[in-house]
């Protein structure tokens, strides 16, 4: 018993020295303060305007997304896929889960446009003109980063952390698409899976295609997350619309996608 004791304690004992070795590393690391730097540039830019952040759920397969040519986006993951469909990349581009990053390296480091990557993925993504690395945290106390060159929490979605970032850039009103907020696939939230068919739980079903590593949502942490971003952008006088066709996220206003065009 002293010993399984003992064990426990080593290993969390060396969790917390790796972690703090991780934080001083980052700490030190010049592509933080370039980064922090970017993210200063960018304070504000957009005050007053409005944004679409861009899910990834099969709804927006439905939609007419040549609408967003004229507007801000912010897309998420492997928004990419649809680039070549919708006729133009997302302005902005966040992602901030290792296993995506890691396995789709090639893909991201190609992006030409301006992308907020989690500094986990820091060994195999790029620093470019177009990378900014953000400090992201997934345990811990949730909470709304209003300066995102601290740390962000993940809110376990990368949603809630395009939701803080818009934040930071000033965006008056922020629109949900494509946030289904439903997955056909069940099981233990952040289990990782390795996938066997096409993915339905996305736009495309080469999104976590067969032989690709994923993680299941965390649905009940995630609404919590928005329930906290609705709170800051509410006190600001902003708001978080959801323009999601049939979407099942109850959190935000609803709104119908194509009177946002009229």
């Amino acid at each position: 018993m002293i010993n399984k004791y003992f064990q426990k304690f080593l290993y969390h004992a060396s969790y917390q020295f790796r972690r703090l070795v991780a934080e001083i590393a980052w700490a030190l690391d010049p592509v933080h303060w370039m980064s922090a730097r970017k993210i200063k540039k960018l304070k504000d830019k957009h005050k007053g305007e409005r944004c679409f952040i861009i899910g990834n759920g099969p709804s927006l397969n439905r939609m007419d997304l040549s609408l967003l040519k004229n507007e801000t986006t912010i897309g998420l993951n492997r928004i990419y896929l649809l680039f070549e469909r919708m006729g133009f990349p997302t302005t902005y581009l966040v992602c901030v889960n290792k296993l995506v990053l890691e396995q789709w390296r090639n893909d991201f480091n190609s992006l030409p446009i301006t992308k907020f990557i989690s500094r986990k993925a820091r060994d195999y993504i790029d620093f470019s003109e177009n990378t900014i690395f953000i400090d992201t945290l997934y345990t811990g106390n949730l909470d709304f980063s209003t300066n995102i060159s601290n740390k962000i929490h993940e809110g376990s979605t990368v949603t809630y952390v395009a939701m803080q970032i818009a934040y930071n850039l000033g965006f008056e009103t922020v629109i949900l698409i494509g946030v289904d907020h439903n997955f056909q696939t069940k099981g233990e939230p952040h289990k990782t899976l390795i996938s066997d068919k096409p993915d339905a739980n996305h736009f495309d079903p080469n999104y976590f295609g067969k032989g690709f590593k994923w993680q299941l949502p965390d649905l009940v942490t995630s609404e919590k997350a928005y329930g906290l971003a609705k709170k800051h952008f509410e006190a600001d006088e902003r708001k978080i619309l959801d323009a999601t066709v049939n979407g099942k996220l109850e959190i935000f206003e609803k709104i119908d996608y194509y009177s946002l065009f009229e």
